[in-house]
């Protein structure tokens, strides 16, 4: 038994979710389908979500949501339409946006506005396909603190789900136990479909997209880079973390304390082989074979800050590094990574999303509580992952990846290896950013 989900772009238009019900009704162990809502049809259009959060946002402002609303209506209607559905026993588009539309008008939450989009995106699919129409509302939980209730969720479906029938669920979003609707974050349906694989206990979790699978480098980037046909789980979080967007970074895990592989595949290219990605322990024990490389992947990100911080004597000082962690948590930071010498201590932090008032905040703290020697800010620094198992086993690995830059004239601002032999991270300068993963890349053929 297999779970597929369906993302945007599979289910931006009538031809393409006739591409997504002949892939289901051509494979005999498909049971349970996710659907996420119409992405774009093409670069000028806008995501029917886009347009949800539009229609909420004029709700705000005004009354009339009139202008807001019919994009979403006409999109549907003209899906449905030529899918050949209007008209059918038992199909009613005109109800439901006719519900949807009085809820935004009564004062709906904008999770619940959100999710409509997903919502009628599979009710559309389970009429095309013939098959039970579950609402992630009856199956997905949260608590009233909005974290995944997984446990109740689990059971729901258990009770709810029928494999030998098989259902369309909607994906994005559940409700908590106050029946309040909550959505994951934006391309969470990637973790609706792998809920439903974890809790139904199903042989793998294929995700539908619109590329050939997870690839060794960004192709926005880098000439031709190749498919990675194996990928381990923590190969993948590592190469997703750095940027690599092809799942949502936390959809593996109901179905990785499960053993269930995920297969990427490409509903615009059926018969490309796609990616398997599966479990870390069964694949260094042998079980999967893949293609021998020097490394798995290269990812990377851009706009990173650095706070290095220095004072003499630090390693005598108790509680230094616990007291400079617990300023990063006071000013809501998150951090990265914290290289460190025996006088100094840097921090890694992500500048997407960071107020400057924050990072002044932290500064001043450091400054009153820390009192240390010299204290400086390098902002514009991007972080570049090298991954792949097995890495410390391979000499001269880090001379390849040190000589490569050097041969590029790209100046290494940090080096930070973990305690496991997966990832090696560089950080260069922005501006080095996309001829460091070329010079990269090159080096090691992939």
């Amino acid at each position: 038994m297999k779970v597929m989900k369906f993302g945007g772009t599979s289910m931006s238009s009538a031809d393409t979710i006739s591409k997504v019900a002949d892939i289901v009704t051509s494979s005999p162990e498909a049971r349970f389908v996710v659907v996420s809502a119409p992405g774009k049809r093409d670069s000028s259009d806008v995501k029917v979500t886009d347009l949800l959060y539009r229609c909420y946002d004029e709700r705000r402002k005004s009354d009339d949501i009139d202008e807001a609303f019919e994009p979403i209506s006409n999109r549907f209607y003209r899906i449905a339409e030529d899918l050949g559905l209007i008209g059918k026993s038992g199909f009613d588009l005109k109800g439901e946006l006719e519900k949807i539309r009085s809820d935004i008008d009564g004062g709906a939450s904008v999770d619940y506005v959100a999710s409509r989009g997903e919502y009628l995106s599979a009710y559309i699919t389970a009429a095309l396909l013939r098959r039970p129409f579950v609402d992630a509302a009856e199956i997905v939980r949260f608590d009233d603190d909005g974290r995944f209730d997984e446990k109740t969720t689990f059971a729901l479906c258990a009770d709810k789900l029928d494999p030998k029938a098989g259902a369309v669920i909607p994906g994005f979003y559940g409700v908590t136990k106050s029946r309040a609707v909550k959505t994951f974050s934006r391309g969470g349906s990637d973790v609706t479909g792998a809920i439903i694989a974890g809790a139904m206990g199903a042989k793998v979790y294929e995700n539908w997209t619109d590329v050939d699978g997870f690839m060794t480098g960004d192709p926005r980037i880098i000439d031709d880079p190749k498919i990675i046909d194996i990928i381990t789980y923590r190969e993948l979080r590592e190469l997703s973390y750095m940027g690599a967007a092809v799942l949502h970074p936390e959809s593996i895990f109901p179905v990785r304390s499960r053993d269930i592989p995920i297969r990427i595949k490409n509903t615009f290219n059926p018969g490309a082989c796609g990616t398997l990605i599966v479990p870390t322990d069964k694949f260094l024990k042998g079980e999967y074979k893949r293609a021998e490389l020097p490394l798995t992947g290269i990812a990377g990100k851009r706009d990173f800050i650095s706070v290095q911080v220095e004072k003499s004597m630090m390693n005598n000082e108790k509680g230094y590094a616990r007291k400079l962690l617990s300023i990063v948590e006071e000013c809501d930071l998150s951090l990265e990574h914290m290289p460190s010498g025996i006088d100094t201590v840097s921090l890694i932090i992500d500048g997407s999303g960071v107020r400057e008032e924050q990072i002044d905040t932290m500064l001043k703290k450091i400054k009153l509580e820390l009192r240390p020697d010299r204290l400086e800010v390098i902002d514009g620094m991007a972080l570049i992952a090298v991954v792949g198992h097995g890495m410390n086993r391979r000499k001269g690995m880090m001379s390849q990846i040190t000589g490569a830059l050097y041969r590029a004239d790209i100046n290494i601002r940090m080096i930070d290896q973990g305690s496991s032999e997966l990832n090696i991270i560089i950080a260069v300068e922005n501006c080095d950013y996309e001829r460091a993963l070329k010079a990269l890349h090159s080096e090691f053929s992939i």
